[in-house]
């Protein structure tokens, strides 16, 4: 039996690294989500309310659903806050 060896827990559970990058770019858009939140001492409907979802969809995010939201929701979630998304990219 061989051990194989990831670079990340998304590597490991996904068929293809297209697959696992989206969920590595979601997970990371939710990161930000979560710390904007925290950073404004928002409560969950304070949140809910900026965001421009409901209470049930942030405790979604809060609880780090991954599977419920797609890129397009979380980005459209920062922008209701005219905050700008940037990319860096490295290939290796």
């Amino acid at each position: 039996m061989s051990k194989e060896s990831y670079k990340s827990v998304f590597d490991a559970i996904v068929d293809t690294p297209e697959e696992a990058l989206n969920m590595k770019l979601r997970a990371a858009l939710i990161r930000e989500i979560v710390d904007i939140t925290e950073i404004h001492g928002w409560t969950q409907s304070e949140a809910a309310s900026e965001f421009g979802v409901t209470e049930p969809r942030m405790s979604e995010l809060q609880q780090g659903k991954l599977s419920r939201f797609d890129l397009d929701d979380l980005v459209n979630m920062l922008g209701r806050l005219g905050d700008q998304c940037e990319i860096t990219i490295s290939v290796k």
